[in-house]
C-alpha cells in the first residue's frame, strides 16, 4: 500500500477523519515479510498441535478459521473507532493479524499456558476439564453427549438407565469424572449401543441433555431451516447464506447478488475518481 501511496500515513495526512483497517498474517514488525495463508497460522499459533486424535498426526481445521476470526476482530475495531470518530472527530489506524487473533481464539488453551505454564495436547474430540463432553457410539453412529454440570450428569445418567452411576465416588463431581473418564466412557457406550442417535438425540433433547448428531453441512442447514432460523436467502435468483446478526431497527438488507467479476467496476472507479 505504502508504494501506491494508500499507507495509513499517507492517506490520514490528507483525511485525518479516515478509520483505516490494516489486516497482516503477523504483524508489521518482525512479522512484516511472512505472508498470511490461515494455514500457516493454525500451525504457528498452535491449534493443529491440539487438533486430532491423541496418538495421531495434528490436523488443520476443517475451514479457514483464523481469516475468519481475523475479519470479525477487524470488524469490531472498525466499529469501536468510528465510535470514537463521532465522539472526537479523529479517525484511527486499526490493526489486526492473524496470529494475535488466533492466540486469542485459543481461548483457555492458551490461558492455561500463560497463566500456569501449562501445555496443551491432541486428546481427539475430548474436552480436557468437561466429562463427557465428545461424540459417544450409539447403535447406528456417533452423538455429541455434552454434561456441563453435575445436575445434567444425573438427567444423563436416568435418561441412559444408570441412576446410581452419578453416586459413584468416581464420578460424583465433574472433576471427579475428568479424573475417571476412562472408567466412565466404557460404562456410557454400553449405555448407548442400545439406540440409534435419532432415539437418544429425541430423548436426551427433552429431557434437557446437550447433545447432537454429527450433521454433514447438508444436515446443518436442514436444521437451522427446522429452527426458523431461515439459513439461506435469495436475491435474483442466486442463493447465499443468510447474514447471522439480526437488528431490529437496521436488518440486514440483501439488495443484489454477488457481483460478476468488474460488474460493478465502473461505478467504483468513477467513485474515487470524484
Amino acid at each position: 500500500m505504502r508504494r501506491f501511496g494508500l499507507d495509513h500515513d499517507t492517506v490520514t495526512a490528507a483525511n485525518p477523519r479516515l478509520v483505516y483497517a490494516s489486516i497482516s498474517g503477523f504483524g508489521a514488525a518482525g512479522g512484516a515479510d511472512l505472508p498470511g495463508y490461515d494455514l500457516m497460522v493454525q500451525a504457528a499459533s498452535g491449534l493443529m498441535s491440539l487438533t486430532g486424535a491423541a496418538d495421531g498426526p495434528p490436523y488443520k481445521a476443517g475451514v479457514a478459521v483464523f481469516d475468519v476470526i481475523a475479519g470479525l476482530h477487524a470488524a469490531v475495531g472498525i466499529l469501536a473507532a468510528l465510535h470514537h470518530r463521532a465522539a472526537t472527530g479523529v479517525g484511527q489506524h486499526v490493526e489486526v493479524d492473524l496470529l494475535s487473533s488466533a492466540l486469542s481464539g485459543l481461548v483457555n488453551h492458551a490461558s492455561a499456558h500463560v497463566a500456569r505454564g501449562v501445555v496443551p495436547h491432541r486428546m481427539g474430540n475430548a474436552h480436557p476439564s468437561i466429562v463427557p463432553y465428545e461424540p459417544l457410539p450409539t447403535a447406528d453412529g456417533e452423538l455429541v453427549v455434552i454434561a456441563g454440570n453435575d445436575g445434567q450428569f444425573r438427567i444423563l445418567c436416568q435418561v441412559l438407565g444408570l441412576p446410581g452411576l452419578p453416586d459413584d465416588p468416581r464420578f460424583r463431581r465433574n472433576r471427579d469424572r475428568t479424573a475417571h473418564r476412562d472408567a466412565l466412557r466404557p460404562l456410557l457406550v454400553a449405555a448407548l449401543a442400545g439406540r440409534t442417535s435419532a432415539e437418544w438425540f429425541r430423548e436426551l433433547r427433552a429431557a434437557g441433555v446437550p447433545c447432537s448428531p454429527i450433521n454433514s453441512v447438508a444436515d446443518g442447514l436442514a436444521l437451522a431451516e427446522g429452527l426458523g432460523l431461515d439459513p439461506v436467502v435469495t436475491v435474483d435468483g442466486v442463493p447465499g447464506v443468510r447474514h447471522p446478526i439480526g437488528l431490529s431497527a437496521t436488518p440486514p438488507r440483501y439488495d443484489l447478488p454477488p457481483p460478476g467479476l468488474d460488474e460493478h467496476g465502473a461505478q467504483l472507479r468513477a467513485w474515487l475518481a470524484g
